[in-house]
This record gives structure tokens, sequence and C-alpha cells, in this order.
């Protein structure tokens, strides 16, 4: 068996949880998540354990692959109305914002104009310090969500290795370039 498949998915009390076909209903205190999976997977919750078991039909590859993706993404759903996710964002350059106007995050980045970005639904989004280094932190229940909207946010101005100007997460390191080289044989 997977090694991470047959591993049961342990529930804490204060979640509440509905297997209807293949698809899983959970909520918690930082909100409701719901995801259909694959229907070759089953998915059992037993009421007396409080756990979660997730079982396949064969030990073919796919099957294989499926059945430890299935429990770690309902690991990640219980982590996710329980604890939450964070993402720790910087953005570093000379005149570079971050604030949030209503249900929008406006960052200014040195282009001609601010970048507006609607914040999911689900998400919060929080401003440390708007003004260089501005730092920012996207939290929410749904770990992809939270990861993708991040990554948006980080590609608009990915850090450069020059003066590291840019967005970049809080603990990401960048390879710093040595700059121009004055050679002493010039004429």
């Amino acid at each position: 068996m997977s090694r991470i498949g047959k591993q049961p998915v342990k529930i804490p009390k204060e979640v509440k949880i509905s297997v209807n076909n293949n698809t899983l209903n959970i909520e918690g205190p930082k909100g409701k998540l719901s995801q259909t999976f694959h229907d070759d997977i089953t998915i059992t919750y037993n009421q007396e354990a409080k756990q979660i078991l997730v079982n396949r039909p064969s030990d073919e590859k796919r099957y294989k692959a499926l059945h430890g993706l299935t429990r770690a993404l309902i690991a990640n759903m219980v982590t996710g109305v329980t604890v939450g996710y964070s993402k720790n964002l910087e953005i570093v350059g000379l005149g570079y914002t971050a604030k949030v106007q209503g249900k929008d995050l406006v960052l200014s980045l040195g282009y001609t104009h601010p970048i507006q970005l609607e914040i999911p639904k689900g998400l919060k989004v929080d401003i440390k310090n708007p003004t260089n280094p501005a730092k920012m932190t996207i939290s929410g229940s749904d770990k992809q969500l939270v990861g993708q909207f991040s990554a948006v946010i980080r590609g608009m101005k990915p850090p450069e290795p020059y003066k590291g100007m840019g967005i970049k997460y809080e603990d990401e390191i960048i390879r710093r370039k040595a700059g121009k080289a004055l050679t002493s044989g010039a004429a």
C-alpha cells in the first residue's frame, strides 16, 4: 500500500464532515471546504474513531498515485479549516507600495499604472508595512488558493538578481550577481 495513503486522517472535535458519493464537505472554525475526488478511490468516514480512511481498487500505478494524493488533499483540507494557511511576501524597491482598497489589492511596482488584483473569496490580505520594504500576509483555509494567489502576486514583479528589487517570499533567498566591474587596463 501507499505509505501516505494508508495512514488515516485524524479529525479534530470542532470539525464537521459529510461524504456524499466522492464529494467531501469539511466545515471548521476557519471556514468550509468542499472537493470532489476520483470515482475509483473510496473515502470512508468513521465517526466513532473520528478518522477518514482512503482505499483504492487495485495496485495499479495510477491508483497508487491517486491513493496518496487523495489522502494528502484531505489532510490539507482538515488542516486548512482548523489552523489555516498563510504566505508572507515582501515588496522591495524604491516607491513600491501595496494597499487594500475594498476587495482589491492595489500594487504600485514602478510601472506607469497601479496594478489592481481582486482578492479571491476566502482569502485575507494583511499589509503590515505599506512602503519599502512592504510586507504582506495572505491567509486562508484553502492551501491551493493561498499558494496560487501568492504566486500571481510574485509574478507581477519577480525579484531581480542585481539589486534584489521586486516581490519575494519572506523566506526566499535571492542569489545576487555582481554588477559591472571596471577594468584597470581601459584607456
